[in-house]
């Protein structure tokens, strides 16, 4: 199977959005960069702040939308028209509500779940779900109806440490991942609980 080639960390831009809840792929993202030694520059025309790294040999990018979540789809198109990336190469690490903090799950395809940053690059890439996601557990606040408050907020103490030890889990796999070597990893890092 082909690897991924695009790592999207998604988020929101800005000091106040900074360790929230929905920013949970941007940290992730940030913590590869600064594993990898990679310095993200802001880039106008990708919408983003953007890097590029050597990963288990293959030369992969790195992207934080600095758009707002709910356009997320618009940095996304433009790397990936830019260096004729398929859908099916990019691979999207987002904050997940069915899924509890200290928990991460891997998979390829799929609906948005209501996620306002996949339903925009679901769009963007002219429907195409084929994309690769890592889905950072940030657990449910219980109804519906507090969903939109709750992921703008930092997370307690406890569950920002358990979501820092499943970014760095899954982190151990990066070579795997990225070189698409899914079930191997989706094995280890399922049965992993921070």
């Amino acid at each position: 199977m082909a690897g991924f080639r695009l790592l999207v960390g998604l988020g929101n831009p800005g000091n106040e959005y900074e360790n929230t809840r929905h920013n949970a792929g941007a940290q992730w993202i940030e913590a590869l960069a600064r594993q990898s030694q990679c310095l993200l520059r802001s880039e106008k025309k990708f919408s983003g702040q953007f890097g590029k790294v050597s990963i288990a040999g293959e030369e992969c990018y790195l992207l934080i939308p600095t758009t707002y979540m709910n356009l997320s789809g618009k940095a996304v198109q433009a790397v990936c028209q830019f260096y004729k990336i398929p859908p099916e190469e990019v691979l999207v690490i987002h904050d997940e509500l069915d899924i509890p903090p200290g928990t991460a799950k891997l998979k390829k395809g799929g609906g948005h779940g209501g996620h306002n940053g996949l339903k925009d690059i679901i769009a963007k890439l002219a429907n195409n779900r084929e994309f690769g996601r890592l889905r950072i557990g940030i657990g449910h606040p219980g109804h519906a109806s507090q969903v939109a408050n709750y992921v703008l907020k930092k997370a307690a103490p406890d569950d920002f440490a358990k979501t820092e030890q499943t970014i760095d889990e899954s982190l151990r796999y990066v070579d795997d991942i990225v070189k698409g070597n899914l079930n191997p990893v989706m094995n280890q890092l399922h049965s992993f609980k921070a």
